[in-house]
């Protein structure tokens, strides 16, 4: 579960996210919609530990995400949180399942692991 606590965000004198709380079950699918520049962006990178809040907490099965370091939040991102990129994120040089591995290979497993692990090989059964 993921749950937004009166989270904020300001860039300059812009206030974007003005105390958004939400709260996502584990399997619940969620659409944030909006006009540009409403903050969709933000408070996704926000969501997944990519950029902090001015204000207010950030919990992934209720653990406070919001005040650990750089170092901590790194590991934990790459335990816990999985992206898929809209554009060209994904390494022309690998196939679609050794890209996704590659964060659990960073995280210390091998191939054989992260690839009984992965999402893709999971959901093709």
């Amino acid at each position: 579960m993921i749950e937004l606590d009166n989270i904020t965000r300001s860039f300059g004198t812009l206030q974007v996210l003005k105390g958004i709380s939400l709260k996502v079950e584990r399997g619940e699918v969620v659409s944030i919609t909006g006009p540009s520049g409403a903050g969709k962006t933000t408070l996704l990178q926000i969501m997944g530990s990519l950029d902090k809040p001015d204000g207010g907490s950030v919990l992934y099965d209720g653990q406070d995400i919001t005040g650990m370091n750089e170092k901590e939040i790194s590991a934990f991102r790459n335990r816990h949180i999985g992206f898929v990129f809209q554009f060209h994120q994904l390494l022309p040089e690998f196939t679609a399942l050794e890209n996704i591995t590659i964060p659990m290979l960073i995280g210390g497993s091998s191939m054989g692991q992260a690839t009984a692990n992965s999402p893709a090989v999971k959901n093709s059964v």
